[in-house]
């Protein structure tokens, strides 16, 4: 097993605090390694009043956030995490096993800026976390 503390960032990406929920520990764990793996700093939770505990204690720049969970479902996690003024410019991504038109438009009600079907297309959330450098910058 390697360390991955100590593991830079991969190149041309910015170390980021990230947040991984899903209630399946295998498939948060899963996650958060790949990311750990990329220079991000990464922690997990694993159901919604555990997400909105973690999130308010590590506030991350970044949150992949499953909407199926067994408390609060992601929706509602998503809409706490905004009410809240520390959170309220974090990253919030949906990683769910929901894709249809109605589903995307739910997660972008509740103040998800993207949505990701699983399984998760790994090439798809390395380019998301690269643009997200590529914010434009004020003139």
């Amino acid at each position: 097993m390697h360390d991955m503390s100590s593991v830079p960032p991969a190149a041309g990406v910015t170390s980021r605090r990230i947040l991984v929920v899903d209630d399946s520990v295998d498939g948060a764990q899963a996650m958060a390694l790949l990311l750990k793996y990329d220079g991000h700093d990464t922690r997990t939770a694993h159901n919604g009043c555990e997400a909105v505990a973690e999130a308010r204690a590590f506030i991350p720049e970044v949150v992949f956030l499953d909407i199926g969970l067994p408390d609060k479902n992601g929706y509602e996690v998503a809409r706490e995490l905004r009410s809240d003024p520390s959170l309220r410019d974090v990253v919030l991504v949906a990683l769910t096993g929901w894709g249809t038109d109605e589903d995307r438009r739910k997660s972008k009600e509740a103040g998800f800026d993207h949505h990701f079907v699983k399984p998760v297309d790994v090439d798809a959330v390395e380019s998301m976390l690269r643009n997200l450098d590529r914010a434009p910058t004020p003139s």
